[in-house]
């Protein structure tokens, strides 16, 4: 699986971009706010060299801006778009069963971005952007048909594809 870089578009339904807008409010609002104010409360009570609690204020604060920065950077390139047409053709927002050249089982993935599955927790699949060297080959391709690409390693690998939902 590649991770999507600086420049990449993330493709990502209406949905999935409005749950993550309101995250970012949400962590950026009233969030932050309550940190900062358990860090001052934690600063009132003295010596922060034993001090737990400014610790773990400092600790929460650093995730929560992180977080904040992902978001702002996700929503910076997400490309909002219409749940997939279920007509067999490969695209982003698909889940994508597919056979390697001389195996007989299958494996499946979503071909798009990780912020898909947050919809739903409870879904455990491969995600796939369609930049990555498998993303690219299958994407635009329908049922029955096969495809080569090229590994980072360098080695070709061919797939059928065997089956292609909307997620």
């Amino acid at each position: 699986m590649t991770q999507p870089t600086e420049t990449e578009t993330i493709w990502v339904t209406q949905e999935a971009y409005d749950r993550l807008k309101q995250e970012l409010e949400h962590l950026a609002g009233e969030v932050r706010a309550d940190i900062t104010a358990k860090i001052a409360s934690a600063r009132e009570e003295g010596d922060l060299k034993e001090n737990g609690g400014y610790h773990a204020a400092r600790e929460e604060q650093g995730k929560t801006e992180a977080r904040i920065r992902q978001l702002e950077e996700m929503l910076r390139r997400a490309e909002v778009g219409d749940k997939p047409a279920d007509d067999g053709v490969v695209g982003n927002g698909m889940i994508v069963t597919i056979r390697f050249t001389g195996d007989t089982d299958t494996e499946q993935f979503l071909l798009g971005s990780r912020e898909l599955l947050s919809m739903d927790s409870s879904v455990e699949i491969d995600v796939y952007s369609p930049t990555s060297p498998l993303g690219a080959a299958v994407l635009g391709k329908k049922k029955g048909d096969s495809v080569s690409y090229e590994t980072p390693n360098g080695k070709n690998i061919t797939v059928e594809i065997v089956d292609t939902k909307p997620f």
